[in-house]
């Protein structure tokens, strides 16, 4: 039987890492107001790396085994680095964050499809439906967007190196402390180089400092860890359909931090949404995985 306060704790974990993660868009959208995005990203990967590292010195453990670290730095370079890239060079082409968070949305039914040899139909059904949920929430983001090829290329990457990154992820048994500071710190040189052909110039204002300062510790460092805990503790396919949620908060915090009201198609979404992740959590998991 399952303790009661460990399954406190992890939905308690489950529910913080949603809530945290959906905030991420949000202060991302005032952030890139007042900066360009890979300023942006350079500051945001610098400082959490920063933070990681002083965390890793307190507790004398900051670096992945020997013999690991090859595979830890290219999983980084693919689940933070790249796929971070791709993001904001997708919205830089135009692709919406409501169109690249349901292209996104696809991530859950790559991995089962990838990992899971046998699958109960009713838990395809499940991402299916929560993925048509996802759709209704942002489905004026998605009607009103005008595609560009490069857009549309980088919205799949993305999708490509989230779900590989999260499938070697799956793979690394250290705890997340100790792989971290070395995969911010491959990323933060993958962005390097685009800081000689992108605008890194910024203004020092509050405006400014505040997004940067929770997407670099609280989204990078505590959302980032929890995310990597729940990878390394549950059902891979599982944790990546959480991201079907990401979107429905975001808009119920648009909603009650900027008044900006619920359309009731974003509110059929979100029932969608949750109902879809009902059949995914509740069918058994495949014990045939790779």
């Amino acid at each position: 039987m399952t303790n009661p306060s460990v399954a406190w704790a992890a939905h308690a974990s489950t529910a913080l890492f949603v809530l945290l993660w959906g905030s991420g868009a949000i202060f991302t959208k005032w952030g890139l107001e007042h900066a360009p995005a890979f300023a942006f990203l350079l500051l945001r990967f610098s400082l959490a790396l920063l933070c990681l590292a002083l965390i890793g010195v307190y507790r004398r453990r900051w670096l992945p085994q020997p013999g690991s670290r090859i595979y830890v730095v290219a999983t980084g370079l693919l689940m933070v680095g790249a796929y971070s890239i791709c993001y904001f060079l997708a919205m830089a082409q135009g692709i919406t964050p409501g169109v690249l968070a349901t292209v996104l949305g696809i991530q859950p039914i790559l991995t089962l499809m990838l990992l899971e040899r046998r699958f109960a139909p009713a838990r395809m059904a499940g991402l299916c439906v929560a993925l048509l949920g996802l759709v209704l929430v942002v489905y004026q983001s998605v009607v009103l967007v005008r595609f560009s090829l490069a857009g549309v290329g980088f919205a799949l990457g993305a999708l490509g190196c989230m779900t590989i990154g999260a499938i070697m992820q799956k793979r690394i048994r250290q705890a997340p402390g100790e792989v971290l500071p070395l995969q911010y710190l491959a990323s933060l040189v993958l962005c390097l180089p685009f800081a000689a052909v992108q605008p890194v110039a910024f203004a020092p204002a509050w405006e400014f400092l505040i997004p940067l300062l929770w997407l670099a510790l609280v989204i990078s460092v505590v959302a980032q860890l929890l995310l990597y805990r729940l990878i390394q503790a549950g059902n891979l396919v599982n944790v990546t359909s959480l991201f079907y949620l990401v979107p429905a908060v975001t808009a119920l915090m648009d909603y009650l931090f900027l008044g900006n009201a619920l359309p009731m198609l974003s509110l059929a979404g979100m029932a969608f949404i949750l109902l879809g992740l009902a059949l995914v959590f509740r069918q058994p998991v495949a014990t045939s995985q790779r």
